[in-house]
């Protein structure tokens, strides 16, 4: 990023340039706003540099070397080189390539980048430092706050970047260790252990719960536990991280069960992938008079507007769920509302996915949601091993579920858990936002062969009508 002197003031200031931020500056400078972004470190924040688009391209190319080498029953067999150092490379330019992009976005639509770190000193103002050194202050009509959330670190377990490794560590490891532990079952986890399995890495995950995906129904999180023990990953439940020590090989990880008993696990390094928190240390927020709930984040309303009423917080900072497309449809929100435009944020359609094999994607209510809000909800459910696209994909692991309201058939809700669940879900987000009932879904013609007619036939198979499932 090149380095900019701040302006002395602005109509709106963006504080983060990750993908709240920089889409709320970008809105917002279509409306015809002077916009100023601030940005510490580089364009699209955590999820472009160092978190959904870099293992997401890991995963994939992961997915690729393992399907190669897993085709015999198709009357395919080869012999598979990963050049690990040039798989780690290709993703550095994707995230180069989209990077870059978001520069030329911000700058073609007038946009005033800042390299800097931006520090309230007042309701209105805020100065700008770089490396240290003071360059200047803007005063503002309007700020966006889009700082977003890094690793936790757990007590004693510092990230080194050696041996303890956060996740953004764990997607720029060099050279491919022989084991890796991994401390967390979640999806951050979870993805991260099948790439380095599907490599030949030996993972074993510590988790102090008793399953994989906390937070997730037991039958999606069973499928996803099965293939990752499939792929040779060891779990450990019900064990905490206590402590570590460095050895001739790399870590010995101790451990420790709520009964008191103790374990020790060896291996090349250790990741720490037990969540993220938000990043609010540089902001000196009490100068803006913004105060943080108890887990740090920065409490808003239904426009992102925080307690201060021209001062917006969006994305990961402003709190659950940490998702990048949750972020840029608040940066959105903020920037219209500021523009004058009628907004506000639509919570109960925002899809959530683990890119997990096979992926997960929910959006909406699940069936004990349903029924704890009021409804009497009818359940559809179609088996992916039933899917003809999915048998031809040799994936028939998993299924799709739709949760309706009884009465009225209005969909409230799906999880569903298979091969390219991120792409199948928008169309249920989009039935959910319109308040689409079943017949809606089940009588509009899918095309065949495709993995979308499991969604289909789950609505259908909610009113009775399955053809390719038996109906409940």
């Amino acid at each position: 990023m090149a380095a900019k002197s701040p302006p002395t003031e602005t109509d709106v200031l963006v504080i983060g340039a990750g993908p709240g931020g920089y889409v709320a500056a970008i809105r917002a400078a279509q409306s015809d706003l002077d916009v100023t972004l601030v940005e510490k470190d580089a364009y699209g924040g955590t999820c472009l540099n160092v978190g959904c688009i870099p293992s997401k391209a890991l995963i994939t190319a992961t997915d690729v070397a393992h399907e190669a080498r897993h085709t015999e029953y198709m009357g395919i067999r080869a012999e598979i080189d990963v050049d690990f150092s040039t798989m780690m490379g290709w993703k550095d330019d994707v995230v180069t390539q989209l990077t870059g992009g978001v520069e030329k976005l911000c700058k073609g639509n007038g946009v005033t980048v800042v390299d800097g770190t931006a520090e309230f000193t007042s309701e209105q103002t805020v100065r700008v430092t770089r490396n240290g050194t003071e360059q200047g202050s803007i005063s503002f009509a309007h700020a966006i706050i889009a700082t977003g959330s890094r690793p936790v670190e757990l007590p004693g377990f510092v990230f080194d970047g050696d041996h303890v490794l956060s996740s953004t560590h764990a997607l720029e490891l060099e050279p491919l260790p022989d084991q890796l532990l991994v401390i967390g079952a979640g999806y951050i986890g979870m993805e991260l252990s099948t790439v380095f399995a599907k490599l030949g890495v030996d993972v074993t995950v510590v988790e102090m719960l008793d399953q994989v995906l906390p937070g997730y129904e037991r039958d999606i999180s069973r499928v996803v536990r099965q293939r990752a023990e499939d792929l040779g990953i060891t779990f450990r439940f019900g064990e905490g991280a206590d402590s570590w020590e460095s050895t001739n090989h790399g870590v010995r990880l101790l451990t420790e069960t709520e009964d008191g008993d103790r374990s020790e696990y060896s291996a090349n390094r250790v990741v720490v992938a037990v969540g993220r928190k938000p990043v609010t240390e540089t902001l000196n927020l009490p100068a803006a008079g913004i105060e943080t709930d108890d887990w740090g984040f920065i409490p808003t309303d239904d426009q992102a507007r925080t307690a201060v009423e021209h001062v917006f917080a969006v994305g990961d900072v402003a709190g659950e769920p940490l998702l990048a497309h949750k972020a840029s449809k608040e940066g959105e929100v903020a920037a219209d509302v500021i523009a004058g435009e009628p907004a506000t944020l639509t919570t109960q359609a925002i899809p959530a996915a683990v890119f997990t094999d096979p992926e997960i994607c929910t959006v909406g209510m699940t069936e004990a949601e349903a029924e704890e809000a009021g409804h009497e909800p009818v359940v559809g459910r179609m088996p992916m091993r039933a899917s003809g696209r999915a048998l031809t994909l040799g994936e028939t692991d998993g299924f799709v579920r739709i949760v309706a309201n009884g009465n009225s058939e209005t969909i409230l809700g799906a999880q569903m858990v298979c091969p390219d669940a991120s792409e199948l879900i928008a169309e249920l987000a989009l039935a959910i936002e319109m308040e689409a009932t079943l017949a809606d879904v089940a009588t509009t013609v899918h095309t065949h062969p495709t993995l979308n007619e499991a969604v289909m036939e789950a609505v259908a198979n909610a009113r009775g009508e399955a053809i390719h499932t038996l109906n409940r």
